[in-house]
């Protein structure tokens, strides 16, 4: 599978121009191609393959049915998705329709920029396919409106100031799609309440009995969830303010102090039950928490 993934891996826009029989990019570093009226031959891409690129890409008339958690939620209208570098795409059920538009940038391209290092804090890069962004039609508008910008600049404007243009959309286009995503987790609020739920359910199965398997961790729950790990964090952020680990902090901490005010257990047994590797650990997290040590915590009820 490896050597498999090795030949479908693209280190160069050039090189998919060709496999997509279209003229060479303007710019070696970032393209975008214009499949709006979905004449390109998508489908010439090996399923799956790997991008040595950023990819921001929409479709316009995405339509299917998408697992959030545990359960199917049917969309008809268009999605947008985002993929970092060196992942792997195109494994997925092939989609009927293909139009849209989809920019592709090396992050050499960001070099130099400030950009370059915030675009890591973009956490939807690492969401899963079924966790796409749904648009409504005024949002479709403002979004294409962006890959049209883009497009102009990069058919008819390469000068010295055309990285600087483009970068900027590229920034933009980002944080509509922040903007987008935290109105996506509250107009689809029954599923994110869902979600919501289950989290604590399954923190409060977790803390019921002494773990010799540590503490819980965000990828234990998102696996738990069937959803990204980056999806879940944020999803809970938009919620409640705090992220995923932030949760599990909670949940740790209430758990310690039902434990500390009516059992005898020693803060070592506590911690060791809790999942902690070592005591101190759990005492430091306690008073970064809570303001007070363990014991004291304990001192305050008796």
């Amino acid at each position: 599978m490896k050597d498999e993934l090795s030949k479908h891996r693209f280190d160069s826009l050039s090189r998919l121009h060709k496999v997509l029989d279209m003229p060479a990019p303007m710019h070696p570093l970032v393209t975008l191609i214009n499949n709006a009226t979905g004449s390109i031959p998508l489908e010439r891409l090996p399923s799956p393959h790997i991008l040595n690129f950023y990819k921001i890409s929409y479709k316009v008339n995405f339509k299917g049915k998408f697992k959030y958690g545990q359960h199917y939620y049917d969309f008809d209208e268009g999605g947008m998705f985002f993929v970092s570098p060196n992942q792997i795409t195109g494994a997925h059920e092939t989609l009927s329709d293909q139009s849209g538009y989809t920019l592709l940038f090396h992050p050499d391209f960001l070099l130099g920029y400030e950009l370059a290092k915030k675009i890591k804090a973009y956490g939807f890069f690492s969401y899963s396919t079924h966790e796409a962004l749904h648009l409504s039609e005024k949002e479709k508008s403002t979004i294409i409106a962006v890959f049209k910008s883009i497009e102009e600049e990069l058919e008819n404007r390469i000068d010295n100031f055309s990285q600087d243009v483009v970068i900027s959309q590229i920034e933009l286009l980002l944080n509509y799609a922040n903007r987008f995503y935290n109105r996506q987790f509250i107009t689809r609020k029954a599923v994110s309440s869902d979600l919501l739920q289950r989290v604590e359910e399954i923190l409060h199965t977790y803390f019921l009995l002494p773990h010799k398997q540590g503490l819980p961790t965000v990828q234990f729950l998102s696996t738990q969830l069937n959803v990204s790990a980056s999806y879940l964090s944020d999803m809970l952020r938009s919620l409640t303010g705090q992220n995923a680990q932030q949760h599990i902090h909670n949940h740790l901490i209430e758990k310690a102090k039902e434990q500390l005010s009516i059992t005898q257990a020693s803060i070592s047994e506590i911690a060791y039950g809790l999942g902690f590797e070592h005591p101190q650990s759990f005492s430091k997290l306690f008073k970064l928490k809570t303001s007070i040590s363990p014991l004291d915590f304990r001192r305050s009820f008796n």
